[in-house]
């Protein structure tokens, strides 16, 4: 969770697409990132893999109103909504886009090419049906504010007592990185969500950002074994609440949407 999924940059700026508040241009540029290209593959109508503008036109066409997240993880189907085979191909990648609207969803693909020192990633966004059924897990966005706070508490005292890196001036100078890298032409999510999406996610986003500075900074002061397990069941419900709220904040332009906010 330290870096933005690209399951969401496809549906927040698909989305934004789909209503016509950015151009062709602009979304694709905000979708591929720092990647060499992305293409579709498996669409309805191609025989082969297409570009992204080419792509979402089509999603137009074929009668789909908006793109959700999924983020699952092992024993967690997190907005999933079947069959077994896209939810497979979905949680070996960590993350997908379901179509609302139409039975189609998307799990990426990523390639590594080019030589030593000059490697770019490209990225094959697979078009599987999906099942016409409420997604997993997913909470409201009051809802995940609401948990993101409580965990981001408990996980961050916690944490303290275990001695943990990821609690403390690392942590702090790691996240204050994040968000110059973010304030310098990151836009946190595309045109046409509500300011309580870009909240959420900003928070969910911070919670991910102390979990990975915490695994990723060797064990702290915890080094028995039980304190080992102690930091990782702490870790746990706390990064599965960070991914709720990330699914919650990039599936609200689509959840305002049902509801008749726009």
């Amino acid at each position: 969770m330290l870096s933005e999924p690209r399951s969401g940059r496809l549906a927040a700026w698909g989305n934004a697409l789909l209503a016509g508040l950015v151009s062709p241009d602009d979304a694709v540029l905000a979708i591929v990132g720092e990647d060499a290209v992305h293409r579709v593959e498996g669409l309805p109508g191609e025989v082969g893999p297409v570009g992204l503008t080419l792509a979402i036109g089509r999603l137009r066409a074929l009668g789909v109103t908006g793109l959700r997240v999924a983020l699952p993880a092992p024993g967690h189907p997190l907005g999933l909504s079947g069959p077994p085979d896209f939810n497979a191909r979905a949680l070996d990648a960590e993350e997908a886009v379901v179509c609302h609207g139409v039975t189609l969803g998307f799990v990426p693909e990523v390639y590594e090419a080019g030589p030593d020192g000059d490697v770019h990633v490209e990225v094959v966004w697979h078009c599987l049906p999906v099942r016409e059924a409420p997604p997993a897990d997913v909470p409201s966005l009051g809802e995940a504010e609401r948990e993101l706070a409580e965990a981001l508490r408990d996980a961050t005292e916690l944490l303290s007592r275990l001695d943990v890196a990821g609690s403390g001036p690392v942590a702090e100078a790691a996240v204050g990185a994040y968000r110059a890298r973010a304030e310098r032409g990151r836009e946190v999510l595309a045109p046409g969500y509500p300011p309580r999406a870009v909240r959420v996610l900003e928070l969910a986003q911070r919670v991910g950002l102390l979990i990975s500075v915490a695994q990723e900074n060797g064990h702290g002061g915890a080094v028995s074994a039980s304190e080992m397990a102690a930091r990782a069941e702490a870790l746990r419900p706390v990064e599965r609440t960070g991914r709720r709220a990330q699914v919650a904040a990039y599936n609200a332009f689509v959840e305002e949407r049902e509801r008749g906010v726009r």
